[in-house]
């Protein structure tokens, strides 16, 4: 298993456009990937429940990968991230 916490740095956050993306990135493992955010954890590759955490600029996401590709999928998600979220 896999965890790392990011910071949410763009200006709207964690809003449609990006959080579409990031969930597309985690459709393509078969990890199970988890992110969580004040307490609330959902399944990355659900839109409905990424959208449901309501991550705005400045707000911290754990985002856990457990599963045979996990070290491509944190990889591939970190990336993602950092290219379209913030650090």
């Amino acid at each position: 298993m896999k965890q790392k916490t990011f910071t949410i740095t763009a200006e709207t956050g964690l809003h449609a456009r990006p959080a579409t993306n990031l969930v597309n990135k985690a459709g393509q493992f078969s990890s199970e990937i988890t992110i969580e955010s004040k307490g609330k954890s959902v399944n990355l590759k659900s839109i409905m429940g990424v959208m449901s955490l309501g991550v705005g600029k400045g707000g911290e996401i754990l985002v856990t990968v457990d599963g045979n590709d996990e070290e491509e999928a944190m990889e591939a998600l970190t990336k993602t991230i950092q290219e379209r979220l913030g650090e």
